[in-house]
C-alpha cells in the first residue's frame, strides 16, 4: 500500500489550513491521506467522564477535531482515500513515530497552545528536527500559500553536499507534479580575511567563490529529471538570507536537514531552523541522512 500524507491536528487554524495543504499534497500524489490527532489527554483525565457520551471529555474533543478535519478533506478532494487516528501520546512522539511509515508529514506552525510571540511552534519544530520523512511546515502569516500554484516554483537550497541529496530529489519531484518551475539556489559567500583594497587583487577571491558554487550547482542538477524544468542560480550572501528571499516568490522552499545516528538534540542546522521560523511559504524539511 502507498505510504499516506500525514497530517497532525489539533483544532487550530493553522492546523485545519495544514489540513488543506495535506489533502492537495495527497492527491497530487495519489495517495492515502491520514489526519492524526495527538495528546496524553489519559493522564490528565483520568477516570473524569463525559456525562452524554461515557467518554474523558479530551478525547470526545479529539474525535470532534479529527471528525471535522476529515470533513473538510473530503469537501476538497472527495475521492481521496482519507483514514483518522487519535493517539494518546505525545503530539511530538506520535506525529515522528508516524513519519516511520508516512511519504510526508504536514503541521501547521503553532497549535492550540501556542503563545503569541512564538514564532513556530515546539511540536512543529521537534518533529521537523527528528521525523524520517519529509516535514512541510506551513507559515503563519498572510503570505501563506496553500494551494499548489501560486508561483508556480519550488525553490530548493543546494548546500556542499548536494549532488544526489534527498532534498533535491524531493524538491524536483514536488516540482514535477505541480508542474512548477525548480530553482536551484546555490548561496556563496567570500570570506572576510580573504578580501583585499589591492586594485591588482580586487574581486578575485570573490570571483573564485562564485565559479566554485557554479559548479557545485551544476554538478547537483544533472541528477534532476529532464521533464523538470530547472534553472540554477548562485547568489552571493549567507544561506538563510538567500533562501528566506526566494521564499516570497515561491509555492514551496526545499531544504536539507543532516541525521546524525544517535544524536538526541534537534537535528536541524541553522538554515533550516531559520528558514522554518521565518519563511515567506511553506517548508519542507528533509531527512539527510550523513
Amino acid at each position: 500500500m502507498a505510504r499516506p500524507v500525514v497530517v497532525g491536528v489539533d483544532g487550530s487554524e493553522p492546523s485545519l489550513r495544514a489540513v488543506d495543504w495535506a489533502v492537495d499534497e495527497a492527491a497530487l500524489r495519489g495517495v492515502p491521506l491520514r489526519v492524526v490527532y495527538a495528546s496524553l489527554w489519559e493522564r490528565y483525565e483520568g477516570e473524569s467522564l463525559a456525562d452524554d457520551l461515557g467518554k474523558p471529555s479530551e478525547q470526545v474533543m479529539a474525535e470532534d477535531i479529527v471528525r471535522t478535519a476529515a470533513q473538510r478533506a473530503r469537501l476538497r478532494q472527495g475521492d481521496l482515500n482519507i483514514s483518522t487516528d487519535v493517539l494518546p501520546e505525545e503530539p511530538e512522539y506520535a506525529l515522528v513515530h508516524e513519519g516511520h511509515t508516512a511519504c510526508a508529514l504536514v503541521l501547521g506552525t503553532r497549535g492550540r497552545s501556542g503563545l503569541m510571540e512564538m514564532l513556530l511552534g515546539s511540536v512543529s519544530l521537534t518533529v521537523a528536527a527528528h521525523a524520517d520523512c519529509p516535514v512541510i511546515v506551513l507559515g503563519d502569516g498572510r503570505d501563506n500559500r496553500v494551494s499548489a500554484g501560486h508561483h508556480g516554483r519550488v525553490v530548493v537550497g543546494v548546500g556542499d553536499k548536494s549532488a544526489d541529496s534527498a532534498a533535491l530529489r524531493f524538491a524536483a519531484e514536488e516540482a514535477r507534479l505541480r508542474r512548477a518551475t525548480l530553482d536551484a539556489v546555490r548561496a556563496w559567500r567570500c570570506p572576510a580575511h580573504e578580501s583585499t583594497d589591492h586594485p591588482l587583487l580586487a574581486g578575485e577571491p570573490a570571483r573564485l567563490h562564485e565559479q566554485h558554487a557554479a559548479e557545485v550547482l551544476e554538478k547537483a542538477v544533472r541528477h534532476v529529471p529532464t521533464d523538470v524544468e530547472v534553472r540554477p542560480r548562485t547568489v552571493e550572501g549567507p544561506a538563510r538570507t538567500v533562501l528566506l528571499a526566494a521564499s516570497h516568490e515561491a509555492d514551496l522552499l526545499v531544504v536539507g536537514a543532516r541525521r546524525n545516528p544517535g544524536h538526541l538534540g534537534l537535528q536541524l542546522g541553522r538554515v533550516a531552523h531559520g528558514v522554518l521560523h521565518h519563511a515567506a511559504c511553506a517548508v519542507a524539511v528533509v531527512p539527510e541522512r550523513t
